[in-house]
């Protein structure tokens, strides 16, 4: 798929409600709180849409208000009024298969059993949807449900808030200059700045 279509929009992805405020699930969240909070600008709670959003100068914010495996309604609603494309989309979602610490664009590709992802290709029709996955580290063997729903330990914190910000950062970026841009630049590990390989293609 072509990475040259601009992003016009950005969701980030978790679950609504203060019990969840803070969790490896809502890293999404976090994320394009961080682009709010820099930009100066409020969210605006949209019930029609069930979702929060920013109209930012150069892109939308959105954060749905719907749980995470609805979270494609809320975002195709959103889409087909402001007339922006799959293409024209970022998904910013945690990851279990990357490191924290470590992001990943792609222009397209499976969910990687992620809920939020499934909702949103499912509602489109397409895998075709830039995403930002955000590393939170591996799950324990068993228990992956109660571990992407608890919170950071208290040593993860500070490299948290790096990634965060080094998140907000490469959604900056692939606003401004382009995803293949973004990729180029943030698809690498932040402490040797080679390019990172990862784990297989998504399927």
């Amino acid at each position: 798929m072509s990475t040259s279509s601009p992003v016009r929009l950005v969701v980030g992805l978790g679950n609504p409600g203060a019990e969840y405020n803070g969790t490896r699930h809502n890293v999404g969240f976090a994320v394009v709180d961080r682009l709010a909070s820099e930009w100066g600008l409020a969210w605006q709670h949209e019930k029609a849409w069930h979702a929060l959003r920013i109209k930012g100068e150069k892109a939308i914010l959105v954060k749905p208000t719907s749980y995470m495996n609805r979270s494609g309604e809320p975002l195709q609603a959103i889409a087909q009024f402001y007339k922006i494309a799959p293409a024209e989309i970022l998904v910013v979602l945690d990851d279990m298969a990357l490191e924290l610490g470590r992001l990943r664009l792609r222009p397209d590709g499976g969910t990687g059993g992620h809920n939020g992802l499934e909702s949103i290709i499912v509602q489109f029709g397409t895998e075709e949807i830039p995403r930002l996955r955000v590393g939170i580290g591996a799950a324990p063997a068993r228990g992956a449900v109660d571990y992407v729903l608890g919170r950071f330990f208290e040593e993860e914190r500070p490299l948290v808030e790096k990634t965060i910000s080094r998140a907000a950062d490469a959604v900056k970026c692939a606003i401004d200059n382009g995803l293949l841009s973004a990729m180029n630049q943030f698809n690498k590990n932040p402490e040797s700045e080679q390019p990172d390989d990862g784990p297989p293609k998504e399927s």
